[in-house]
């Protein structure tokens, strides 16, 4: 079973991750776009067993378009995300997946907020896009 290892730039806050993510996904939505300093998120959903956490997080909470909390975990330190918390959906913790670095990572999966979307950016031909 595979193992990998998120964490912040300066290695205070991690994840470790154990097996597969459920999903992964890329999002173009304006506030992913702020928050990554990108043209895109991508994140990776994990069932919450799968993930042991360390370290010492400040959390940022921010309302989405459908009126749902997202709960940012960031490091007091870097400021790095190395998780967040999706309203709703309590059984699942979100990794960006830059917060890996792993080149190999899976590609996404689902790619939304696609009206919003960089006019270069390319997708992959077999996700699942919403606009």
């Amino acid at each position: 079973m595979s193992q990998r290892l998120a964490s912040c730039s300066c290695g205070q806050l991690t994840a470790q991750v154990v097996g597969e993510p459920v999903r992964v996904s890329i999002c173009h939505c304006l506030a992913c776009q702020r928050r990554t300093g990108s043209v895109f998120g991508q994140q990776a959903r994990f069932r919450r067993e799968q993930v042991v956490l360390a370290g010492t997080s400040t959390e940022y909470v921010r309302i989405g378009d459908e009126g749902s909390q997202v709960r940012f975990h960031f490091c007091p330190h870097c400021g790095a995300t190395v998780y967040y918390e999706l309203g709703g959906l309590d059984a699942y913790l979100a990794i960006p997946v830059g917060a890996f670095a792993d080149p190999g990572f899976p590609a996404p999966s689902v790619s939304v907020y696609e009206e919003r979307m960089h006019s270069w950016v390319v997708p992959p031909a077999d996700a699942e896009h919403i606009h």
